[in-house]
C-alpha cells in the first residue's frame, strides 16, 4: 500500500502534473507511462490491479495521475506543452476536441495502431475521427437504471419508476457537479421522443428551449419531488448510500451501477428507466498524447486487449463493463444482466449519453443548469433553458456526427 499511496501523492494539482511530465524522460524505448484517470475507491483499485498485472508481464513502470479535476488538469498540461502519455478522456466530445475535429486541426491526440473489430457498437463508432482511431473504450455503463432493494421496496414499474420524495438524488460531485441530472433529463428526454429528438437536440436542429426540452425537465423535477431539497450540495455518492445506511434515508437511485457505490446482486436488483427499450450508455475512453514512447503504445493495447478488460469487469465490487465482444464471463447475476442490455440481438437502442458527446463548455453549462433549476424554487426551466441555447449558439453543437450517437441492437 505505500508504493501506491506515493503514487497518488504524486500529481494531484497541476504542478504535479507538469513536475511529473517533464520528469518522465524522453525519447523512444523508456521504460516509463504516465497515465491520467479521474477515478478513486473501488473504480481506482479494480483499474490498478489491471495495471500491476500490465507491470508484472512487462517490467514497464506506470505513474498514476489521479484527478477529480480531468478536464481542467488535462487542458493545462496539454497547454503547456507537457501532458501525459495516456488519459482517461471524459467524453466523447473531447476525443474530437483533442484529435483537432473534422478538420483535423491542431489535434493533439495520436492516432492508435489498436484494432477495433470487436468493439460493440455504439462505442466501436465513437472511437474513430477523420477514419482514424483516436481513442478506445476501456470499460463502459448503462446510466438508464433504477435502482432499488427487493428487501425493502417492491419492485418498480418501469412505466412509474418511482415516487417523488423517494430517491436518493445527490447533484455534488465537485468540478462535474449537476451531472446525475443531466444524465437523468436527457434519459427523459430519450424515452418521450425517441432517437430522432435526442440526435436533433445535440446537433442543434431541437433547441433547448423547445416543447420536447421543456416537457422532459419539468418530468424529472416533478419525479423528484421533495427530494430535491438540498439535493445541489448532497454529494451523489453519499445520496446513493442512502439506500443502505441504518435506518434507510430513501429508497431509490437513477444512474450507472459503476456510480452507485454498492456491488450489484448483493442486495440492490435495478429496472430500466423507462418501457421503451431504449438506454443511454457511457464509456470512459482512453487515448495517447505523446509521440515516440514504444512503452505507452504497449500499454494502450493491452489496456485495449479482452484479457485485461475481462480480468477488469470482475475486480472489486463488480461494477465495470466491457465494449469488447469477447468478454462473456461476468461474475454477478445482475451484472451478466445488464451487460446482455448491450449486446447485439438485445432489442435495446443504445445512445450514448448527451453531456458526454457535447463539447465540454456545453455540458458544464447544462450541470449548472441542473444544479440552478434544482435550487430556484420554480418548475418553469425556460429562462435556463434559453441561456443554454444563448451558450450553444456561441460555442457550437456536439462535435459528433449524430448519426453515430445511437445503435439499434436489432432482436
Amino acid at each position: 500500500m505505500s508504493t501506491l499511496t506515493a503514487r497518488l501523492a504524486r500529481c494531484v494539482l497541476v504542478l504535479c502534473v507538469l513536475l511529473a511530465a517533464a520528469g518522465c524522460g524522453g525519447g523512444p524505448g523508456r521504460q516509463r507511462v504516465t497515465i491520467m484517470i479521474p477515478w478513486s475507491g473501488d473504480e481506482f483499485q479494480a483499474f490498478y490491479s489491471v495495471l500491476r498485472s500490465f507491470e508484472d508481464d512487462t517490467g514497464i513502470e506506470v505513474d498514476v495521475q489521479v484527478t477529480r479535476a480531468l478536464t481542467q488538469q488535462l487542458d493545462a498540461a496539454v497547454a503547456a506543452g507537457a501532458p501525459p502519455d495516456l488519459a482517461m478522456l471524459p467524453s466523447v466530445g473531447a476525443i474530437y476536441r483533442y484529435a483537432g475535429g473534422a478538420a483535423g486541426r491542431g489535434g493533439k491526440l495520436r492516432p492508435l495502431q489498436v484494432p477495433t473489430g470487436a468493439y460493440l457498437e455504439p462505442f466501436r463508432g465513437l472511437t474513430e475521427v477523420r477514419g482514424e482511431v483516436y481513442a478506445v473504450p476501456v470499460k463502459v455503463d448503462v446510466k438508464s437504471l433504477v435502482w432499488f432493494d427487493p428487501t425493502v421496496t417492491g419492485r418498480p414499474s418501469p412505466t412509474a419508476p418511482g415516487k417523488p420524495g423517494t430517491w436518493c438524488l445527490g447533484l455534488e460531485s465537485g468540478p462535474t457537479s449537476g451531472w446525475p441530472g443531466a444524465d437523468w433529463i436527457a434519459d427523459i428526454l430519450l424515452a418521450q421522443n425517441g432517437v430522432d429528438a435526442y440526435q436533433k437536440w445535440l446537433s442543434g436542429t431541437l433547441h433547448w428551449n423547445s416543447p420536447p426540452l421543456r416537457k422532459a425537465w419539468t418530468t424529472w423535477r416533478n419525479l423528484v419531488g421533495t427530494s430535491v431539497k438540498d439535493a445541489a450540495v448532497r454529494n451523489f455518492g453519499e445520496a446513493a448510500s442512502g439506500m443502505t445506511a441504518t435506518p434507510r434515508r430513501c429508497s431509490q437511485a437513477h444512474g450507472a451501477l459503476s456510480a452507485m457505490g454498492f456491488r450489484a446482486g448483493r442486495s440492490h436488483d435495478y429496472v430500466p428507466s423507462s418501457s421503451t427499450h431504449r438506454l443511454e450508455v457511457s464509456a470512459d475512453f482512453v487515448g495517447m498524447f505523446t509521440d515516440d514512447n514504444p512503452s505507452a503504445e504497449a500499454f494502450i493495447e493491452y489496456l485495449a486487449g479482452t484479457e485485461a478488460q475481462q480480468s477488469w469487469v470482475n475486480q472489486g465490487e463488480g461494477s465495470a463493463f466491457s465494449a469488447d465482444s469477447k468478454v462473456t464471463h461476468y461474475d454477478d447475476a445482475v451484472q451478466r444482466r445488464i451487460a446482455g442490455m448491450l449486446r447485439p440481438g438485445s432489442g435495446y437502442t443504445l445512445c450514448f449519453g448527451a453531456a458526454d458527446a457535447m463539447t465540454p463548455d456545453v455540458s458544464a453549462a447544462f450541470y449548472r443548469a441542473v444544479l440552478d433549476y434544482a435550487t430556484d424554487g420554480t418548475e418553469d426551466p425556460t429562462p435556463l433553458l434559453g441561456d443554454l441555447d444563448e451558450v450553444q449558439n456561441k460555442l457550437g453543437d456536439s462535435p459528433v456526427p449524430a448519426d453515430k450517437l445511437c445503435a439499434k441492437l436489432t432482436s
